[in-house]
């Protein structure tokens, strides 16, 4: 891990130019470490800037947003959509509702989703939108109106060869139909301009599935690599919403045994694990009555709620989280890797704080960075994406195995980049330099631009 002059030299301009932007300024650190080692290498990447060129968004836009609640009440929320990199495809990244949205969180998000989405090997740039509306106690009128008003002043930006935004945090497939009913009325035109739709008007099998199923089958890879298996592993996941539960489902299908689930109020801890059954019942808790997950208890009164706490004091073999950004600090890395944990799949986007990856890293365990092990989302976005422009539906089986496949894919990259000289795999390393050839190449071909 580099601690160069070069790159704090970087950092310091970088945050210079950058004020008051902690999550971008933690999410480019990540990248940077393994990026300036490998540019000194590559002078051709040095003496084009790429890094530097990499660390500016192409656009950022914001916008106001106005709308009526259902007291008649206008209310004023700010919208943005950074478009951070289109320089292998059009822009593609969520849009997040929440109270807790800022510049700094999208461009780091942003940024992020530039190299997965290159690490995917499909044509898909990198942006991320959202606002600081909060869709939680709000009715579905409210946020109909709200995501028509969003949609109004966003159009002008996207499009199917411009920018194709999806879900994230608050944006889900409610929000996403909304969304995609007013572009098509404003622009006059049916085109697959959103992915995450509805499969009645051009969505796509397995989407709904697809992240958490790919943060699973990364993690069954590296395993897989040292020779290991799922069967028998205990797990524990962080979260309850789309990402935790497939993570969950796909565990259990893979044989691990799932022991914890949380949400912002505690954890879970249900020692006998987490099968079918119970996950029906955590999506109908979170899904149907928009309930709490110590709710939990109250039909499985054997289980623990640990009210206020996350997950990663409880022992198991291997960690999933799956809730928010820098969800593990390095107190709490230290204890899963005290407790046995030997390796760690990111749900979430930069749920580990530097601290816990420097715990992680200096452990030796095996670490698949949210950039790398999170793609599979946008991954069968990008295949809704070629779905929409070809005029067709492929089935789940045959969707299911294209994410399988773009998957170990990705592994192969993180492999192929991250691969010590003892043999032991850097999969941050990997994934950082791996995503970040792709579209520096395209950058060089296109020149000064």
């Amino acid at each position: 891990m580099s601690t160069s002059p070069q790159l704090e030299e970087f950092m310091n301009g970088l945050i210079r130019r950058n004020p008051g932007e902690p999550e971008f300024h933690q999410a480019v650190h990540e990248v940077a470490q393994h990026i300036i080692p490998f540019v000194e290498k590559n002078p051709k990447y040095e003496a084009a800037q790429i890094l530097q060129r990499l660390t500016e968004p192409d656009r950022i836009v914001s916008f106001r947003v106005c709308w009526e609640d259902d007291q008649g009440q206008v209310r004023t929320q700010r919208g943005y959509r950074v478009q951070h990199s289109n320089a292998i495809g059009p822009y593609k990244g969520g849009i997040r509702f929440h109270d807790n949205v800022t510049q700094s969180i999208l461009k780091f998000l942003a940024f992020e989703q530039t190299f997965k989405n290159s690490l995917t090997g499909l044509p898909m740039g990198g942006g991320k939108g959202g606002s600081d509306f909060n869709p939680k106690g709000k009715s579905d009128r409210e946020i109909m109106r709200f995501c028509q008003a969003f949609m109004t002043e966003l159009s002008r930006h996207i499009g199917p060869f411009t920018d194709v935004p999806a879900g994230d945090i608050g944006v889900g497939g409610r929000e996403i139909s909304y969304m995609f009913g007013q572009y098509k009325r404003i622009r006059n035109e049916f085109t697959g301009v959103l992915t995450g739709k509805g499969l009645a008007f051009g969505g796509s099998e397995i989407r709904v599935e697809a992240t958490g199923y790919g943060v699973v089958y990364f993690m069954e890879d590296m395993l897989n690599h040292k020779g290991l298996k799922f069967e028998g592993k205990v797990c524990c996941v962080s979260g309850s919403g789309n990402v935790a539960q497939y993570a969950v489902e796909k565990i259990t299908t893979l044989g691990g045994k799932v022991v914890t689930v949380s949400d912002s109020s505690g954890t879970v801890h249900d020692s006998e694990g987490i099968n079918a059954e119970k996950l029906a019942h955590i999506k109908e808790l979170k899904e149907v009555k928009r309930a709490r997950i110590s709710d939990y208890i109250l039909k499985y009164p054997h289980a623990e709620f640990i009210a206020g706490r996350r997950p990663w004091h409880i022992p198991c073999d291997l960690a999933f989280p799956c809730a928010t950004q820098n969800e593990i600090n390095a107190e709490e890395a230290a204890m899963l890797v005290a407790n046995g944990c030997i390796g760690v799949s990111e749900g979430a986007n930069m749920p580990s704080e530097k601290g816990a990856i420097d715990v992680f890293q200096n452990a030796r365990i095996l670490f698949a960075p949210s950039k790398a092990a999170n793609a599979g989302g946008v991954a069968v976005s990008g295949l809704e994406m070629t779905q929409n422009s070809m005029r067709l539906s492929w089935s789940r089986d045959e969707l299911n195995q294209r994410l399988r496949t773009i998957m170990g894919d990705i592994h192969k990259r993180c492999v192929q980049y991250g691969a010590d000289e003892d043999g032991h795999i850097d999969y941050l390393k990997g994934a950082n330099v791996g995503g970040f050839v792709k579209v520096a190449d395209a950058m060089l071909a296109y020149g000064v631009i």
